[in-house]
């Protein structure tokens, strides 16, 4: 008997682009795009697909915040497609911190941080989301994924701090020593998983390809 075929399915992840509230950290705090937004994810998308958008995706899947949502819904309905909006794709709940300005919260924030580089079970913020129970929640929708039909190719719509689990787990880098990769408002990735029966096998095709 002839082994099946692995399937593949190719998911072009997109990081929501600016959103309004100025310089603040953004966990469940729900603010709309900027115009400046709107035109950042426009331009990245066109720059991937040209054109050719009706004939690319056949699934947009899309965090509920609306800095991610409203744009993915443009999105779908503009391709005819269902929207899925799923809880699983939000982004980190940062609790007490949410909405902090960055500079404050970067210094009330540094001994933890300091703390997590070494061990990702010290990120807690203050009544919010552990990093551990963010990290397993946004891999698990990850892997889910993977039960699409062969030659699925998704428009996945997140934020930074998804993107900080997900592109570190396909090169193999700790989730806690991610700074180095640049994932700026509307960065726009590709990654091919290969599924077979026993395994689902990721590679980065690429990585923000436009500055």
């Amino acid at each position: 008997m002839q082994p099946a075929t692995p399937k593949q399915i190719t998911i072009d992840l997109l990081r929501h682009g600016e959103p309004e509230g100025g310089d603040v950290l953004r966990g469940r705090v729900d603010h709309c795009l900027t115009e400046l937004g709107w035109q950042q994810m426009r331009n990245a998308i066109t720059h991937v697909a040209g054109r050719d958008q009706k004939n690319l995706w056949t699934h947009v899947v899309t965090s509920p915040l609306q800095r991610c949502s409203a744009f993915a819904r443009f999105i779908a309905q503009d391709l005819g497609l269902a929207l899925r909006e799923e809880a699983s794709w939000q982004e980190i709940d940062y609790g007490d911190w949410d909405g902090m300005p960055l500079q404050y919260w970067r210094e009330q924030a540094a001994p933890m941080f300091r703390e997590f580089r070494q061990d990702m079970s010290r990120l807690v913020p203050p009544n919010g989301e552990d990093f551990i129970s963010f990290k397993d929640r946004v891999l698990q929708a990850w892997q889910n994924l993977s039960a699409l039909p062969d030659g699925s190719h998704v428009l996945l719509v997140t934020h930074g701090g998804v993107l900080r689990v997900i592109l570190p787990t396909v090169l193999g880098m700790p989730l806690n020593r991610s700074q180095p990769l640049h994932i700026p408002f509307a960065s726009f990735s590709r990654i091919r998983l290969t599924a077979d029966s026993d395994r689902t096998y990721a590679s980065l095709v690429f990585h923000h390809t436009i500055a």
